[in-house]
């Protein structure tokens, strides 16, 4: 069994400290790492690397964002992947998500959290680059995860698929809900797993007019709210 990690970053050739050091650690963990530079969709990048990495049926698929820093020891990580990906069953996992997707299509929705709808945490910086935690919740199964670091089985994504859909106009954004609300309905169950990472960013790409595009778009082609039954 292998684990592998797929990764966009904007140009190979300034490659940050940030990813540097998310790919030292990965290494480290015996992580073989497709970095892929200058793409022109997130969507069809991740379709290319997972084709390169031509995994094993019980290989392990990481895609994350290049600006996290993972705090766990490697071998306890890998345990904690290999552990939770264990059963066919299991769709994606990652640190943070929620039991209801709104009819907004926002996952950290604020009435949600505050109704203990979502689960994990996360680790941010702040303007003046202090770090402060999001506590979500426990962890825990989910509906949609967060996109910032996902793991699944080749299993899964042969049924989900990494392609972009033909209603999203955007070509870097709502992959996360996409992706694991689609887990959702082909029947595989997705969770939120206890995983101690630093996002180093705040979310400014929401702001983003693509953002909203593919938000509305995903909107109109879903019956929304999806919610785990009791």
């Amino acid at each position: 069994m292998n684990i592998y990690a797929a990764i966009c970053t904007r140009s190979r050739e300034k490659v940050t400290q940030t990813t540097n050091n998310l790919l030292t650690y990965l290494a480290g963990c015996g992580i073989k790492v497709y970095l892929m530079a200058n793409q022109s969709s997130l969507f069809s990048a991740y379709q290319r690397a997972y084709t390169q990495i031509n995994p094993n049926p019980e290989d392990i698929i990481i895609f994350c964002h290049d600006d996290i820093e993972i705090r766990e020891d490697p071998e306890v990580f890998k345990k904690k992947l290999i552990d939770s990906l264990e059963s066919t069953a299991v769709g994606f996992v990652g640190p943070a998500g929620t039991t209801c997707l709104s009819p907004d299509a926002v996952w950290w929705n604020i009435d949600n959290w505050r109704a203990g709808k979502h689960r994990g945490r996360v680790t941010h910086l702040d303007k003046l680059n202090k770090e402060y935690t999001s506590p979500y919740g426990p962890v825990g199964e989910v509906i949609v995860l967060d996109g910032l670091f996902l793991a699944t089985k080749p299993n899964v994504i042969k049924e989900v698929g990494l392609e972009k859909p033909e209603f999203f106009e955007g070509d870097w954004d709502f992959y996360d809900i996409y992706y694991t609300t689609r887990a959702h309905e082909k029947g595989f169950t997705n969770y939120v797993i206890d995983l101690n990472i630093l996002h180093n960013s705040r979310g400014e790409l929401v702001g983003r007019e693509s953002w909203h595009k593919n938000r509305e778009a995903f909107i109109k082609n879903n019956d929304l709210p999806i919610e785990l039954k009791d």
